[in-house]
């Protein structure tokens, strides 16, 4: 792992076009699930939690999945947790996830990747056996330009996709997520690539025996690989029933796959086999080129665009919507930090054989 970090003798991967993110016109009204805090706030003061606003914002996620509270006048992370604490109620912290996210305040992290590279469309945690249902997004700094995040509505993306051959391709066979998580001993007076977990700390242990029976007790298939790679395998199904909205969803990561580490200029030289993440179907098979862009646009075609702005509080139904984001380039003196908030705990279901419908397509989110 370490030589190919510093050998540019290994070409990247065909890189995928960049996702489009949305057809130019989103997929739902933004009116749905936008919420103006000015209706709540009391004479110009910055937004303060109420019964009327959390009433609100409770039904719309309820209706919507999707919730956005603009004009909050709000500065500090600490008192957009708050607000947003009005519907995600309980928060747990960020344990097993692949991203080397820090703690910018009690129970809210920094979302982790680097700016420079776009993030794919995903669902929070599909990677592995406990995701969550929700994710809080907390706008604390914002460039001039860019710096949205997307949704895509997985509804339709469902619906799309099992009316292809790949998506019943990903109905028969599943998907398994690869990781490589690399010893952190391995890169002393080396640069880290900074994107991505050693495994002492996604399994939270310096014990290498400890750190596989922690990946085991995750339902993860694990064992040791050359220069103190832990390299685990989680093999589940592509789509997950949920029984809020009594169907099977889509339910999927392709920021879990390596082609995305193409557009990263330290991770771009490792061979697909040593990077730190990649996707196959579960039996081990490779998806094509043409099968991963096909994964990317039924995504693009149902995305919506979150503008934020300071202050702003977003939520969002993890399986209900998947979420992404553009590269972004900052001008001199600019930042762009969202903190980020991990909602309840699931176990993964997997799916029913009879609930397949999409007779639902146009059917709201349930109280959660």
């Amino acid at each position: 792992m370490n030589s190919a970090l510093l050998n540019a003798d290994y070409a990247p991967l065909p890189n995928l076009s960049e996702p489009r993110w949305w057809t130019g016109t989103p997929a739902l009204s933004l009116e749905l699930f936008t919420i103006d805090g000015n209706e709540f706030r009391v004479e110009g003061a910055p937004l303060e939690p109420s019964e009327a606003l959390s009433e609100r914002m409770q039904k719309t996620f309820d209706d919507v999945g999707l919730v956005h509270v603009i004009n909050t006048g709000l500065d500090e992370l600490q008192s957009m947790r708050v607000i947003a604490t009005q519907v995600l109620k309980t928060q747990r912290k960020y344990e097993g996830g692949a991203n080397p996210r820090k703690s910018i305040g009690p129970n809210v992290y920094e979302v982790g990747a680097p700016l420079e590279a776009w993030l794919h469309y995903h669902h929070e945690m599909a990677y592995i056996g406990s995701s969550t249902t929700m994710l809080g997004f907390l706008c604390h700094k914002m460039p001039s330009e860019g710096g949205y995040t997307y949704v895509s509505d997985n509804m339709q993306a469902t619906n799309a996709i099992l009316a292809t051959p790949f998506g019943q391709k990903l109905k028969e066979l599943g998907i398994c997520y690869h990781r490589n998580l690399t010893d952190r001993n391995a890169f002393v007076g080396l640069p880290e690539i900074g994107v991505y977990n050693h495994w002492q700390q996604s399994m939270m242990t310096e014990d290498p025996d400890e750190a596989i029976a922690e990946a085991r007790k995750r339902g993860l298939n694990a064992e040791w690989g050359h220069n103190g790679l832990l390299k685990t395998r989680y093999t589940v199904s592509a789509f997950e029933y949920f029984p809020q909205l009594d169907r099977n969803l889509l339910y999927s990561s392709m920021a879990d796959d390596g082609a995305w580490f193409d557009t990263w200029p330290m991770v771009q030289h490792i061979p697909v086999n040593d990077r730190p993440l990649k996707m196959t179907f579960g039996d081990g098979s490779e998806m094509t080129y043409e099968e991963k862009q096909l994964f990317l646009d039924v995504y693009d075609d149902y995305g919506i665009p979150i503008a934020w702005k300071v202050g702003d509080v977003g939520l969002i139904c993890n399986y209900r919507f998947a979420h992404g984001r553009p590269a972004v380039h900052l001008k001199e003196g600019e930042d762009r930090e969202l903190g980020v908030l991990i909602g309840d705990a699931f176990d993964r279901l997997e799916t029913y054989d009879d609930k397949w419908s999409i007779a639902d397509a146009d059917r709201t989110v349930a109280a959660f």
